[in-house]
C-alpha cells in the first residue's frame, strides 16, 4: 500500500488518515508531498482525481478522503476493530466521527493545524460555538471512558478528532478539566509523538496556514 500525504506541520487530513497504519502497525509506503506546488499536483495527477491528500493506493484501487480511506483499512484489514464492537456505541461514534468530517468549519477555517508555531487569534462566535461543542464531545466520552479514548480503546472517531488536540495547543484554547484529559491522552500517544518529531523536521511554510500573533 501507498499513502500520500502532505506536510505532516499542516495537513490535518493527512494525519487522520495515517494514524489507522500508525495505531494498529500496519505496513505503508509514506509518500510525502509538498503541499501548494507544481510538483504537489503533477504527483498526484495521475494518482487520483481529487489531486488532494491523503490518497491510498492498494494494488489497482485508489481510496480518496480520510474517512473513506479510514473505513477501508478498518474493513480490508483490522476485522473492523477500529470502531467499538457494541452497536449502539458503534453507531455514536460514527455520528461523532461525521462531525468533525462534515462540520466545524469555523475552527477550520480560522486555526489552521500549524504544529511548530504558538499564536493567538481573534476567534469569532462560530469558532467559540465550535470549540464548546468539541470539548462537551470530550468531556463527555472522558466521563464515560476516564483516562481513555472517546470509546475505551482507540478508534476511528480518535483519528477524527487528533488535529483539534494539537490545533489546541497551537492557539492555546481553553478546554474544561476533563476535555484536557483527552488532550493530553491524544498529545501524549506514541502515534503522535512520532507525527510531531516527523513535522518537526520540515521547513517549508505555506504561508497561507501562518495565522495569527506569535505568542
Amino acid at each position: 500500500m501507498q499513502l500520500f500525504i502532505g506536510n505532516q506541520n499542516y495537513s490535518t487530513w493527512s494525519l487522520r488518515a495515517w494514524l489507522i497504519f500508525s495505531q494498529y502497525e500496519l505496513k505503508v509506503d509514506v509518500i510525502k508531498l509538498q503541499l501548494c506546488t507544481d510538483d504537489f499536483y503533477k504527483a498526484l495527477q495521475e494518482v487520483t482525481p481529487t489531486a488532494k491528500v491523503p490518497t491510498l493506493v492498494d494494488q489497482d484501487l485508489v481510496v480518496w478522503d480520510s474517512l473513506a480511506i479510514l473505513e477501508y483499512v478498518n474493513e480490508r484489514y483490522l476485522d473492523g476493530k477500529a470502531w467499538p464492537t457494541a452497536f449502539a456505541e458503534r453507531a455514536k461514534a460514527r455520528a461523532i466521527a461525521a462531525e468533525m468530517h462534515s462540520g466545524f468549519f469555523s475552527i477550520r477555517n480560522e486555526l489552521p493545524m500549524n504544529i511548530r508555531a504558538r499564536r493567538k487569534v481573534e476567534l469569532s462566535e462560530g469558532a467559540l460555538k465550535d470549540i464548546a461543542r468539541i470539548d462537551a464531545i470530550w468531556a463527555e466520552q472522558m466521563s464515560l471512558y476516564p483516562d481513555g479514548w472517546l470509546f475505551g480503546e482507540w478508534s476511528i472517531a480518535d483519528a477524527m478528532y487528533a488535529p483539534v488536540a494539537l490545533r489546541c495547543l497551537t492557539y492555546g484554547i481553553e478546554l474544561s478539566d476533563a476535555a484536557k484529559i483527552y488532550q493530553q491522552k491524544v498529545l501524549n500517544s506514541e502515534s503522535l509523538k512520532k507525527w510531531l518529531h516527523e513535522a518537526s523536521l520540515e521547513t517549508e511554510i505555506v504561508e497561507e496556514d501562518e495565522v495569527g500573533a506569535e505568542l
